[in-house]
């Protein structure tokens, strides 16, 4: 079996630029005597796609599909053993041309990229008529070159109130962060600005209504994004400019630092599910989880984080493209000599030509500005920078951004700081998304009814009730 040697942050995880075209909801019209909405959910887990497909117009939804392919732009999804199969072209960022195949007969279905999928809806998803103000918005940043579409909630009743910007995790997210049918945002705005917040959400660069591009951005250019969030906040009549904070998920809980540690104007910050350690360090025992939760054997896996890390350890002392790819060959090389013949198949570098395809993936890695960013980045000197009040949260079933490598780190951080009121919780039970799960997987966020814990949500906003307000 070969395992990319890449994985994911965020709500997401690590994936090559191609085959991240894939990843999202995708909706289109079945016609064959009747006209039937369907809709592919694909996701990416350890390098490795994934799907589930609905079909609303049936009240049928979360059918696995048994496989998912992707090259050169040809898709291709097998949907069971009945010889049933989607295959297609993506013509577009947001549209794939293709058929599908049943019974020995082709019909013609083309997909749209959607972020809101047909037949989806989980209980906690906020529903209209709100007990509080709902305003989509547009603002720029300071020199005009992008404009961003977001939603601000504002409570009724007159005054000022403390404000609260979130920010999203890894991977283009709309305002609502929205994955596999949850809207986390959604949610956690709904909840914050009942007990009297002012939350705004907005869409990442390049996706919905906020215009720039993702290509070649790392987390330092969506740091800047937030700084336009947050000038924007300034700049509402409702907002109490002396308790302005930031909410960030994953990526967002390394960025919420960052910003916080430049800017005097930063009330509070509450990192959930974010770094505490380096992100090569961190991305080394998400590996490792993942794994164990696909049923990888122990040995296997410990072995194969070994490789994991000296690979990601030499690539990044690299000064070029060429002095890269020999590094990453060396490491394969190296680690093979003292490796098991299992953990090599398993890590699909037993031929010359298995290491050649590791050390592209990783090629695409060195070479890709977010990429590179991101596995340089360490949270430690802004966490240490910080002077704001910080609440750092994670479940302990997080495989992600594992809670009991990060969240003592975070903790060391804070000690160092000059931060005067931070607190640390880790809550049982709860995944990366902070839902309670059962199998604990990636693949499981979808068929888990809660978006977000109540139990968390409640706990989030009394240590603000405390500390903010």
């Amino acid at each position: 079996m070969k395992a990319l040697l890449t994985t994911i942050l965020a709500g997401s995880c690590l994936m090559a630029n191609a085959q991240s075209k894939l990843i999202g909801n995708w909706q289109g019209l079945l016609t064959a005597g009747t006209s039937l909405r369907m809709v592919f959910h694909i996701a990416e887990a350890g390098g490795k796609l994934s799907a589930t497909m609905d079909s609303p117009d049936q009240g049928v939804s979360g059918i696995p599909c048994a496989s998912v392919y992707f090259t050169n732009d040809s898709v291709g999804i097998e949907i069971g053993k009945a010889e049933i199969r989607y295959t297609g072209r993506i013509v577009s960022k947001d549209s794939i041309a293709g058929k599908w195949h049943q019974g020995g007969r082709d019909f013609e279905v083309n997909l749209k990229k959607t972020d809101h999928p047909a037949g989806i809806q989980h209980s906690q998803t906020p529903k209209p008529p709100f007990n509080y103000l709902s305003e989509d918005v547009l603002f720029n940043n300071a020199d005009k070159s992008i404009q961003y579409g977001a939603t601000i909630t504002i409570p009724k009743a007159p005054g000022t109130y403390p404000a609260i910007l979130l920010i999203s995790g890894s991977g283009p997210q709309n305002r609502d962060e929205e994955i596999m049918g949850h809207k986390p945002f959604a949610v956690i705005a709904d909840y914050l600005t009942n007990h009297g917040y002012i939350v705004l959400r907005v869409d990442d660069r390049g996706v919905g209504q906020t215009t720039g591009t993702r290509a070649g951005s790392t987390s330092a250019d969506f740091a800047k994004d937030a700084e336009a969030a947050i000038d924007y906040l300034k700049t509402r009549k409702e907002v109490n400019k002396k308790k302005i904070g930031i909410i960030g998920h994953s990526e967002g809980g390394l960025i919420a630092p960052m910003v916080a540690a430049e800017r005097k104007d930063i009330d509070f910050i509450v990192m959930q599910a974010g770094p505490g350690v380096k992100t090569t360090e961190l991305m080394a025992a998400q590996t490792e989880a993942l794994l164990k939760t696909g049923g990888v054997k122990d040995e296997v896996v410990k072995e194969y984080g070994v490789l994991y890390r000296n690979v990601t350890t030499n690539i990044l002392k690299a000064k070029d493209s060429s002095e890269a790819r020999n590094e990453v060959i060396a490491a394969i090389s190296q680690w093979k000599t003292t490796a098991s013949k299992e953990s090599i198949e398993f890590s699909g570098v037993a031929t010359e030509a298995g290491i050649n395809d590791i050390a592209k993936d990783f090629m695409a890695i060195y070479n890709d500005k977010w990429y590179n960013y991101f596995f340089h980045a360490d949270p430690q000197p802004y966490l240490q920078k910080l002077s704001c009040k910080v609440l750092a949260v994670n479940g302990d079933k997080d495989i992600q951004v594992i809670s009991s490598q990060n969240l003592p780190a975070i903790q060391k951080a804070l000690e160092k700081s000059k931060s005067k009121v931070y607190t640390v919780k880790e809550f049982s039970g709860l995944n990366h998304l902070f839902q309670h799960c059962k199998a604990c997987t990636v693949e499981e966020y979808r068929d888990i009814d809660e978006t977000f814990s109540t139990e968390a949500l409640q706990y989030i906003t009394d240590w603000l009730g405390k500390n903010v307000k």
